[in-house]
């Protein structure tokens, strides 16, 4: 008879706390519950009923499962969910998740034929970029009752689904979704995942403690079919003695019981048992599987066994494999296994079966003499690799995994290590390390330096630098002759060895990692590592490689290499390299050494690009467009030219998006024009690129505050900061944050400004290097819509001394432009001090050119000549045009510079200036361009206009155009927020607006000006 329960028994408070969650998700208040408890306490079953409920209510459900065959296959848990949904349904089409198909490809099948082939020119979306595709996916499914991701066994699953999760669960909230995931309480990254969400408070963990008597006895009955009536005592305290109050264990009793016949039911339907005392029954549940198989045919009972060595779920392909069988005979082998309720079919894949318990396949291979279970795995080991000897997929781990438990360590760690580089390839550096760590461990004290040189690269791209580090030190030296330098008189010496050429990569690829990184005491020592490895002797292609981690660091301030003094040239054979690289000691940056670094650089570019190393040469013009950009930006564009057409000559999608990024950044600051961001911007998000999507984000946000455009602006920052949050993208999050305070100082709104770098200060921004934007962009001209000039000099200062002590990539912070204007228009510079400014390269980018322009025309006013500095406040008249607020401000401050010495048309100046800080609600500088109008003896203009627009009955109540324009908007009745926004002016003047529209009008509240609102849209 079936010895399973239908209903579930106990856990009322489970079952509540899961109905409280599903209802939760319907309203747009997702959370995370995780089930924790050991094998067979019931995990699946409360999942069951949750998903059951789920179904009923119309809600979408995504299954998935982690591994039980100890392979490592990063996200099969999420690629299972989704499959599970989208198998039969299909992938949902909707247009917002266009930008998250490339990444999400790699967890739905049917959008990989759309998404970048694997390989050098793929884009290696992050884990957390992952996340964020799915969390937009599953707020799409979820959009009209929520919907539940259902994942199980997650101490069995890969390190990039917990970083999966663990972004998901901090991120659900406000969303219609409920992650609902079960694990065991064994130590891992997922038990610590879902310790620390509960710490936090991020998720509601339910630990299920085993079942009371009461309930042991309730379930029997439930299993028994006895409904209310008793079950003998004796037979009450074996289930509740053996079976520990797991509901599984108590199934297996019975189950032994009823086999055995030690358990019937009499004729008046009472249940007995033999002899009427508690019967003696095996000591362990393995011992009842081991007697159950017996029972079963040869064949069977041997394809269960080989079965079982696989793991509680098992492919029918890879046990075809190994025992030979043909279709028919293997599935009538299967039927008759799934007949005795050993195993069930699975359904997370059409080919795979499962034992029915976790526990189940312990129990058989546990019931399996030490060495009898050795040979088998050996023999399966075997015929796998004698079926498939290129082990593609999964089989190269279990093949690993079976070596190990037939105690050939070696072989394991073999194949462990070969399966960590393929998935490392795949770009899965998270999985990659737990393999080859599982490798390291295992390997022979001859192999181990193999496998740490294929450990660190993963360890480096895992991020987790302070291991890999920490390892490189645990690697062997060379015998000296295989690196030693030839001494005077001696021949070249001989070439390294391929393992030194391998190591002399590694340590180039941790430098890289390292000077990414910031960690410029590790980039040195990594490039000393190598130099000392190749004996002064470079490839040119391995200097190459080098030569653009050294420059990266000639740009730090500190622990920056001295390459001039070394005389060392990339692919210059016939100098002198009888010295390894050695660091110096910590060292400002040199006109000297960054000359030194940019000769490499382009030397590095060169040999790269004839070798065909497309990646290097692509780092070495990006940093020689960085080093460029001092000697004119029209060299810094050819650089990022060439960058640019390297990366489509050779299929590399980030480089060309990286190169455009840098293009169009140049070309806005050169003229004003932003199209070709918003072009790299649709290359961004087109390859799935998030990350750099909201780097440019930024980017375009704060060109928008530039240009005057402020409801584009806060379009930008409103929809990508809560992102950029969530995906922890720091560099883009804090540019988004120092673009809100700025376009709240552009609109002369203080407190918004300080509120605003508050959150920018929190986020780590002043020890960033957008410090310099912080003083100039935004605080310095703040300051002077504030009308306090001082305040602004105090500003710019400050950024122009954080610049001297910091190298600084930021040319429109003030240095190049607004502070040069300043000075001239207080009489601190003279002609000399503007022309060495005018100078440099960033003279020309357009949002400097238009100050420095007019500091040219208050100078030249200043000496007499009038014609001339009208002429040049004529030449800055295209600014208005891209930089409206910036033209205004600098005309303002000339207007006045004019009207004291006598020159050009101060008063026509000053009205256009008047109106337009008047519209934009900036008072301060609207009142001073009155006040030195009156000055002049000049009328100033009533701001009357759009009066007509004003009914005559609200007219007479004295309600003004912009009262009246603010009693328009309320037919929608928008929060003050929108209104705000709307209007381009603070909440707090919607708020006195909305005051003084309620006195005029005599309306109690708000809902009735709303009404009135109402009526004046519909002519009533």
């Amino acid at each position: 008879m079936r010895t399973t329960s239908s209903i579930t028994v106990g856990r009322a408070a489970e079952l509540a706390m899961l109905g409280g969650a599903l209802a939760a998700a319907r309203q747009r208040a997702g959370g995370a519950v995780f089930l924790l408890g050991e094998a067979g306490i019931g995990k699946s079953r409360l999942a069951g009923e949750c998903a059951y409920h789920a179904y009923g209510l119309g809600l979408p459900v995504l299954r998935g499962r982690g591994s039980s065959t100890g392979t490592v296959t990063p996200f099969r848990p999420l690629i299972e969910a989704l499959s599970s949904r989208f198998r039969a349904a299909g992938p949902p089409t909707d247009p917002e998740l266009a930008p998250y198909r490339p990444a999400l490809a790699r967890l739905v099948p049917e959008w990989r034929d759309a998404a970048p082939s694997a390989g050098a020119g793929a884009y290696p979306e992050t884990v957390v970029e992952l996340a964020e595709a799915l969390l937009r996916l599953l707020a799409v499914l979820g959009r009209d009752q929520g919907c539940v991701l259902l994942l199980e066994d997650l101490h069995d699953t890969d390190a990039e689904t917990v970083a999966v999760l663990e972004y998901l669960v901090d991120n659900l909230a406000g969303l219609p979704v409920l992650l609902l995931a079960t694990l065991r309480a064994e130590p891992g990254p997922a038990l610590e995942l879902v310790r620390a969400a509960e710490r936090r408070r991020a998720a509601t963990v339910a630990e299920l403690p085993p079942l009371p008597p009461a309930e042991v006895a309730a379930l029997a009955a439930a299993i028994l079919e006895e409904g209310t009536g008793e079950l003998p005592a004796p037979l009450v305290e074996h289930l509740v003695e053996r079976g520990d109050g797991c509901p599984y264990l108590v199934e297996e009793l019975l189950s032994d019981l009823l086999d055995r016949g030690a358990l019937r039911r009499a004729e008046d339907g009472r249940w007995l048992l033999a002899d009427g005392s508690r019967p003696g029954v095996p000591s362990t549940i393995v011992r009842s599987w081991g007697h159950r198989i017996d029972q079963l045919d040869p064949q069977v009972r041997e394809l269960l066994l080989t079965a079982a060595t696989l793991g509680s779920r098992f492919s029918v392909t890879t046990v075809q494999l190994i025992t030979g069988y043909d279709d028919r005979t293997l599935f009538s082998h299967l039927r008759s296994a799934s007949e005795a309720n050993v195993i069930v079919p699975d359904g997370s894949a059409p080919d795979r079966y499962a034992f029915r318990h976790a526990l189940t396949a312990d129990a058989v291979t546990a019931a399996l003499a030490p060495a009898e279970r050795a040979a088998l795995a050996r023999r399966a080991a075997r015929a796998i690799v004698r079926a498939d000897p290129e082990l593609a997929d999964e089989r190269r781990q279990l093949v690993a995994s079976l070596l190990l438990v037939s105690g050939d360590r070696a072989g394991a760690a073999v194949h462990f290590a070969e399966a960590g580089r393929r998935v490392l390839e795949a770009g899965a550096a998270g999985s990659a390390v737990v393999l080859l760590e599982r490798a390291h461990e295992l390997a022979s004290d001859a192999e181990r330096a193999c496998v740490t040189e294929r450990l660190l690269p993963a360890l480096a791209e895992s991020g987790q630098l302070d291991r890999a580090f920490e390892l490189v030190r645990t690697l062997p030296p060379f015998p000296q002759s295989a690196t030693a330098a030839p001494g005077p008189g001696e021949g070249p010496g001989p070439l390294p060895t391929p393992a030194v050429e391998s190591r002399i990569e590694l340590h180039t690829r941790l430098a890289w990692a390292a000077v990414m990184a910031e960690r410029g005491p590790d980039a040195v020592a990594q490039v000393a590592a190598a130099r000392a490895l190749t004996a002064g002797r470079p490839r040119p292609e391995q200097d190459a490689a080098l030569a653009v981690v050294e420059g990266h660091l000639a740009l730090l301030p500190d622990h920056a290499p001295d390459r001039a003094a070394d005389g060392v040239d990339v692919g210059d054979g016939d100098r002198d390299r009888d010295r390894a690289h050695e660091a110096t000691a910590p060292t400002a940056p040199t006109a000297a050494r960054l000359a030194e670094a940019e000769r490499r650089a382009r030397r590095a570019a060169e040999v790269a690009e004839h070798a065909g190393l497309p990646v290097v040469a692509c780092q070495a013009w990006q940093l020689l467009a960085l080093l460029a950009r001092e000697q004119g930006f029209d060299a810094a564009d050819a650089c990022l030219e060439r960058m640019l057409a390297v990366a489509e000559a050779n299929a590399l999608p980030v480089w060309r998006v990286e190169a455009m990024l840098r293009l169009g950044a140049n070309a806005f600051m050169r003229t004003g024009d932003g199209t070709r961001l918003e072009r790299a911007r649709e290359a961004a998000a087109g390859l799935g690129a998030i990350v750099l999507t909201q780097t440019l984000d930024g980017l375009l946000a704060m060109n928008a505050v530039m240009r005057g455009e402020w409801h584009t602006a806060r379009t930008i920052v409103d929809r990508c900061l809560d992102a950029t949050a969530r995906l922890h993208n720091l560099a883009a999050h804090r540019y988004l944050l120092l673009s809100s305070a700025t376009l709240a100082a552009h609109l002369g709104r203080t407190r918004e400004m300080e509120r605003e770098l508050a959150r920018f200060r929190q986020a780590g921004g002043e020890e960033s290097f957008l410090t310099p934007l912080r003083y100039g962009l935004c605080r310095a001209v703040g300051a002077l819509l504030a009308e306090d000039r001082p305040g602004a000099r105090a500003e710019l200062a400050a950024g122009l001394a954080w610049e001297e002590a910091h190298p600084s990539v930021f040319y429109l912070a003030g240095r190049h432009g607004l502070h040069p204007l300043l000075e001239v228009v207080e009489g601190r510079w003279d002609r000399a001090a503007l022309d060495r400014a005018a100078a440099v390269p960033a003279a020309e980018l357009a949002w400097n050119r238009q100050f420095l322009r007019f500091a040219d025309a208050v100078l030249l006013g200043r000496e007499g000549r009038p014609a001339e500095a009208a002429r040049a406040v004529a030449e800055a008249g295209p600014g208005a045009a891209s930089f409206p607020l910036a033209h205004h401000l600098a005309l303002r401050l000339a207007a006045e510079a004019a009207l004291a010495d006598g020159w050009g048309d101060p008063v026509a100046w000053l009205r256009t200036t008047e109106e337009y800080f008047h519209q934009l609600e900036v008072q301060p500088v609207a009142a001073a361009c009155r006040t030195l109008l009156r000055r002049a003896g000049a009328s100033v203009a009533q701001h009357r206009g759009g009066r007509d627009a004003v009914p005559a009955g609200l007219r007479t109540c004295g309600v003004t155009v912009r009262e009246y324009e603010v009693l328009v908007l309320l037919a929608d009745r928008p929060g003050n927020q929108e209104l705000a926004r709307k209007l381009s002016i603070s909440p707090r003047t919607v708020e006195k607006h909305l005051a003084s529209l309620l006195a005029k009008t005599g309306h109690p509240d708000r809902a009735a000006l709303c009404a009135l609102a109402t009526d004046l849209h519909t002519g009533r």
